[in-house]
C-alpha cells in the first residue's frame, strides 16, 4: 500500500509539473483607443473591470500555475472579447451604449464581477455610490 501511494504522489508530481509547460497568454497588447469616458467613471471602470476588461489586467502569482492559469487566462480572454475599455473609442457610440447598458445590469443582477474574482479581489464589489455615479453617466448628467 506504501509502495502505491508512493507511486501515485510521484505521478501527481510529474503530472503537475509538465502540464506548467502548456504556454498560456498573458500578454497585455498596447492600448488602442482609450476612453473619453468621464474620469469618475472610469476610475471606477480601472478600479473594478480593467483587469479583466482592457489590455491593462494584472496577472496574480496564481495566474502562473497551471491549471488555474489556463482558467484565469481564458476568463480575461473571453472578457476583452465582450468588452475591451482599451478599445473603447473604437466602438462605435450605438455599441457603446449597448456594451455600457449591458455592464450596467449585469453589475446590478450581481454577475460582474464574477464570484470567483471576488474571492481573489472583494474590493472589486460595486458600491451604492458607484452604482450612482454611474447611474448618472447614463442618464448624460456626467
Amino acid at each position: 500500500m506504501k509502495k502505491i501511494l508512493k507511486i501515485s504522489g510521484y505521478t501527481l508530481l510529474t503530472i503537475f509539473l509538465l502540464i506548467q509547460l502548456k504556454p498560456v497568454d498573458r500578454s497585455n497588447p498596447p492600448e488602442i483607443a482609450d476612453s473619453e469616458i468621464p474620469d469618475e467613471v472610469k476610475a471606477i471602470l480601472k478600479a473594478k473591470c480593467y483587469d479583466c476588461h482592457s489590455n491593462e489586467a494584472h496577472w496574480p502569482w496564481y495566474s502562473y500555475v497551471a491549471p488555474v492559469s489556463w482558467w484565469v487566462a481564458d476568463h480575461v480572454h473571453e472578457a476583452r472579447a465582450e468588452v475591451n475599455f482599451s478599445k473603447w473609442d473604437n466602438y462605435s457610440e450605438k455599441k457603446q451604449v449597448q456594451k455600457i447598458e449591458e455592464t450596467f445590469d449585469e453589475v446590478l443582477d450581481g454577475d460582474m464581477p464574477i464570484e470567483s474574482y471576488l474571492i481573489t479581489h472583494p474590493d472589486a464589489k460595486v458600491t451604492e455610490d458607484e452604482f450612482d455615479i454611474i447611474e448618472q453617466w447614463l442618464d448624460g448628467e456626467l
